[in-house]
């Protein structure tokens, strides 16, 4: 399930890759409790210090969040607009376009 990113990054860096990894592929939803410090720290044969500067990463960044004696658990993703393409980008244009003239057409007929 969990897969390492960049060797040659920090290793703090690794984990905070990889939890975003997990996140972003859908393999850890909101609310999902992330393993413990100990269990990451074996995981990544890393100290447990290390493993609590990621933590605090990814609670910075927003991705997780932490509840004292229960774990930290993937947080809800706030509703964000997702990254358009061109094409979709010009259909957007396109819409307004013909929105604007409809409205301008039914002020014309009904006064609005």
């Amino acid at each position: 399930m969990w897969f390492m990113t960049d060797q040659f990054a920090q290793p703090y860096q690794r984990i905070v890759e990889d939890v975003r990894d997990q996140i972003r592929l859908g393999r850890l939803r909101p609310d999902d409790k992330l393993p413990s410090t100990r269990e990451l720290a074996n995981h990544y044969k890393l100290a447990p210090g290390t493993v609590q500067r990621a933590l605090g990463e990814l609670r910075s960044a927003g991705l997780i969040y932490s509840h004292q004696g229960k774990g930290s658990f993937v947080r809800q993703a706030p509703p964000s607009e997702p990254s358009a393409s061109p094409e979709v980008i010009k259909l957007q244009t396109q819409i307004s376009a013909l929105t604007a003239r409809l409205e301008r057409v039914e002020q014309a007929l009904f006064g609005t």
